[in-house]
């Protein structure tokens, strides 16, 4: 009955050690007392897929100071997240876990042992009374009779199970001295981790990161525009529609608008699919129908403020369609515009009049006979559609492959196919042009429609069938008198 009891007491005594280590140890060792480490979170919006990479965040290129004595720095746009991309922080994301598995097994070794521990409590009667007969039949073999020999068996079948809760104390010793092993190599580790990092609390250290990635983005929308100068890697979104199309965001800012639009087909359509939220887009999911009155011509529609803005079918009509109300709420003509065809991009499919907007409003890009098929900038009013001022960049749109605007420039590529590139820029600010040669990577070889978002800054385009996003990287100037 000792030697039992005794083991209990080591494998009771050797769990609230080890337990006791954990909780006391292991958060000092990389200065975590009082703190959780949580899991990495989730976002349901298409932004973590709009920056992949730090090749594509922060970065300031240049810093000098102006003939007044003012820092200038040069920067460009910036990706999310990069202290989850810290390799440290995955690092403390796997002990963490094998704290929690060391945790788990130490919870059913204390479970197992507790049941057991009763079961030998609730046979202790039954063990005094064998140990009792036991040494009564030594100390006088003769009062052994039949009847007491086969009472005596039964006590012991009914002892025999005692055998297996005691080699699973055995077995349970040696799972707590892997579990210590384990333990101290974690130990070691992160000692390790903690001479890295120095004294600070690491959890600390990321919230500060992360507050200062959030005054980055709020200097960013403040900044508000620059100068593209790369395009990312394609990031395909779904793979729907047939091969013309197009699909948007409201691009308004600011706006706290989540719903995605999408529109298949370039000729007659009528059916506009509204998704809840970019993550329903993506899965095909959460959508209502619209029926427009009228149907559109071309893939050059836009968004903007809740309203759809398009190109009526066989005419130079701009048609403002609200969503909320369901009712168109203006419709108006884009006097000399060509439509039907006339003046198309590369690719054809009544592309004549393309509606887009940026960080500076609603933009028209169309041309007509007395421009000789050159491309003109008009921007709009978006309550009334009345042209506010046009520009003649002198570029042919048949030779365009797709253009969009950004902060008020207006950017033209050389083709819709493969190996296409952003080959001109028009800046409405100063009435010039410049060539430029940005490439981008034409995955799926036929690019229908191509749109600047300036809320996400990102291009949407409709690829042959794909919905593809690109990440855009805009160079700045910021000059601060401070």
């Amino acid at each position: 009955m000792t030697v039992p009891m005794l083991k209990i007491g080591a494998v009771l005594s050797t769990m609230a050690m080890v337990t006791n280590w954990m909780s006391q140890t292991l958060p000092s060792l990389v200065g975590l007392n009082g703190t959780i480490i949580s899991s990495e979170g989730t976002h349901e919006r298409i932004i973590s897929g709009l920056y992949p990479g730090s090749e594509e965040g922060w970065q300031v290129y240049s810093t000098a100071s102006d003939p007044d004595g003012r820092c200038v720095c040069t920067v460009v746009a910036p990706a999310r997240n990069l202290c989850k991309r810290d390799p440290r922080n995955r690092q403390l994301r796997l002990l963490t876990e094998q704290v929690q598995n060391v945790s788990q097994s130490m919870e059913v070794v204390d479970l197992r042992t507790s049941r057991d521990l009763q079961y030998v409590r609730d046979s202790e009667p039954l063990l005094r009374g064998v140990d009792g007969r036991l040494h009564t039949y030594v100390a006088n073999p003769r009062v052994l009779t039949t009847k007491g020999l086969q009472e005596l068996k039964g006590q012991m079948s009914q002892l025999r199970p005692l055998l297996s809760v005691v080699e699973q104390y055995r077995l349970d010793l040696q799972t707590l001295t892997t579990l210590r092993t384990e333990l101290l190599n974690l130990s070691i580790i992160l000692t390790a981790i903690q001479e890295e990092i120095g004294a600070y609390d690491y959890e600390e250290l990321q919230q500060r990161v992360l507050l200062l990635e959030t005054r980055l983005h709020s200097c960013m929308n403040k900044l508000g525009c620059g100068r593209l100068t790369a395009v990312s890697n394609p990031i395909t979104v779904r793979a729907s529609g047939s091969r013309f199309g197009s699909w948007m965001t409201d691009a308004m800012i600011p706006s706290s608008d989540s719903r995605v639009w999408s529109m298949d087909g370039y000729y007659k359509g009528r059916r506009v699919l509204e998704y809840r939220t970019m993550g329903d887009f993506t899965k095909g999911q959460n959508f209502v129908q619209h029926l427009l009155p009228h149907a559109w011509a071309g893939t050059g529609h836009v968004v903007y403020n809740g309203s759809l803005y398009y190109n009526k079918h066989q005419s130079n009509i701009l048609v403002q369609y609200h969503f909320r109300s369901r009712s168109v709420l203006l419709q108006r003509s884009l006097s000399g515009a060509g439509y039907n065809n006339t003046f198309p991009y590369s690719w054809g499919g009544s592309s004549d009049i393309d509606l887009m907007a940026d960080e500076t409003g609603l933009w028209a890009v169309y041309t007509s006979i007395p421009n000789a098929g050159n491309i003109m900038v008009s921007r709009l009013d978006p309550r009334s559609l009345d042209v506010l001022q046009s520009w003649d960049t002198g570029f042919p749109k048949r030779s365009a492959g797709e253009a969009f605007m950004i902060c008020g420039t207006l950017y033209v590529t050389n083709s819709h196919l493969a190996g296409a590139k952003v080959h001109f820029a028009y800046h409405t600010n100063t009435s010039s042009y410049e060539y430029t040669d940005i490439p981008f990577h034409n995955l799926y070889s036929h690019i229908s429609m191509m749109d600047y978002n300036p809320r996400e800054r990102a291009l949407y385009t409709w690829n042959n069938g794909h919905q593809v996003l690109y990440n855009v990287t805009l160079f700045h100037v910021i000059r601060s008198d401070g």
